[in-house]
């Protein structure tokens, strides 16, 4: 009976966001669509492709979920929208961090849009995929996706086999408006760099007052001097990964290391991993000379592997005067929180396993992904509140919030189970 009366609550909780992004949808038909949408996202289907979803929802053709993605009347930016009011009323907190990063999507062909080959950090290699840009949101509540944006490459990566001097060609997606045109790409989106999207997407988190205190991501964006800017007329701090050739100052800040006392690097554990505490050595070298408005300052934060001494990585950070090298360390940890969503929202609610091509089909399937991820995340939030009352498990609200969703929670959801 308590499982039964778990599956409840948790249909009647989806029922309840669907009614909170309905205003999008003006038609019924379209409000049944996204809830059967993001029922089948959340069911143990196997994968959540337009065959598969259009199975659960018990139709004979996926010829109503391809008109859903790609001909219905309603706008992915306006849910996108209401998925960030929707992360921030259930996972919010003051000192909440947002997180840039960005994942792959291994594609066959060359119609999907923005698809070519180019590097994908998911796969590790050049590989023919389609590149995401996505911000997160983490707090000690859980964390979530609030916001993407599809990158169009500008350049084509060719194979090994062309020579260096034509390795890179004009690309075929943010120059050429038949490919633009056939995908269905605005004519009004120009081309625009990773840190670009990712600047978009923070200045809409700011505007939206999102409540967070610090932004972190990785090199591609902290070493982005626009990107920090934006940071930093925000009001907001940073903790910023950028690479060992960075220039700060006169120098680099591989070249900084020298200014780092014996006695300076201090063992402190950025988050627990999947094994434990992820424990690095740390040192900070506050850089007063650099501008900041008062009661702030700029430093180079840096992370040295215990088992491995010559193995460095480095933050330039914006912080308030008195804050602690422990907050920053937890910061810098908090980057992990974003490559957690992307494995469970990939695993979980199909974010990677779309069949559509065109730029509205992309989008619209992503946000409903992200959508049903964040719903996942508070399921997960209120369960580890009521195991935390009850008594019942002794495990922390952390570890709850980094696990895997259970068949259990996917099968309450589901209306054949």
């Amino acid at each position: 009976m308590a499982v039964a009366d778990e599956a409840v609550d948790w249909a009647s909780g989806l029922d309840a966001l669907v009614e909170q992004i309905a205003p999008r949808f003006r038609r019924i038909e379209a409000r049944r669509r996204v809830r059967a949408y993001l029922r089948g996202l959340l069911a143990p289907v196997e994968r959540k492709n337009g065959w598969q979803l259009a199975e659960h929802a018990g139709d004979r053709t996926p010829d109503a979920v391809q008109d859903f993605l790609a001909r219905m009347r309603w706008d992915a930016d306006q849910v996108r929208d209401d998925l960030r009011c929707y992360v921030i009323a259930q996972l919010g907190d003051a000192d909440g961090v947002l997180v840039l990063d960005e994942t792959g999507f291994i594609k066959k062909g060359s119609k999907s849009v923005g698809v070519q080959r180019q590097y994908s950090g998911t796969a590790g290699r050049i590989e023919n995929c389609q590149i995401g840009v996505f911000l997160g949101y983490a707090s000690r509540h859980g964390h979530a996706l609030i916001d993407r944006a599809l990158y169009l490459p500008e350049l084509c990566i060719c194979p090994s086999s062309v020579s260096a001097r034509a390795l890179y060609l004009p690309e075929l997606w943010a120059n050429d408006p038949v490919r633009r045109g056939a995908a269905g790409v605005p004519e009004n989106t120009a081309f625009a760099t990773k840190p670009r999207l990712g600047r978009q997407m923070l200045e809409r988190a700011f505007a939206a007052d999102v409540p967070c205190r610090w932004v972190t991501s990785d090199s591609v964006y902290g070493a982005d001097y626009a990107l920090r800017r934006c940071i930093e007329k925000s009001g907001r701090g940073y903790v910023l990964t950028v690479t060992s050739r960075q220039r700060l100052g006169f120098k680099t800040v591989a070249d900084w290391l020298e200014n780092v006392p014996g006695n300076g690097w201090q063992r402190l554990s950025a988050g627990d991993g999947a094994k434990g505490p992820r424990l690095y050595d740390w040192a900070y070298l506050p850089c007063d000379w650099l501008d900041a408005a008062d009661g702030w300052c700029k430093g180079l934060l840096i992370r040295r592997k215990p088992a491995q001494p010559e193995a460095f990585t480095f933050y330039l950070t914006l912080s308030p005067d008195t804050v602690a090298l422990s907050d920053l360390v937890r910061v810098a940890g908090t980057r992990w929180t974003i490559e957690a969503c992307f494995e469970a929202a990939k695993g979980e609610v199909g974010l990677d396993q779309y069949e559509v091509r065109s730029w509205i089909g992309w989008h619209r399937h992503i946000t409903l992904a992200m959508l049903a991820h964040a719903y996942l995340a508070a399921l997960r939030r209120a369960a580890g509140g009521e195991k935390r009352r009850t008594r019942s498990h002794s495990r922390s609200a952390a570890a709850h919030r980094a696990g895997s969703a259970s068949p259990a929670v996917a099968s309450g959801l589901d209306p054949a189970a």
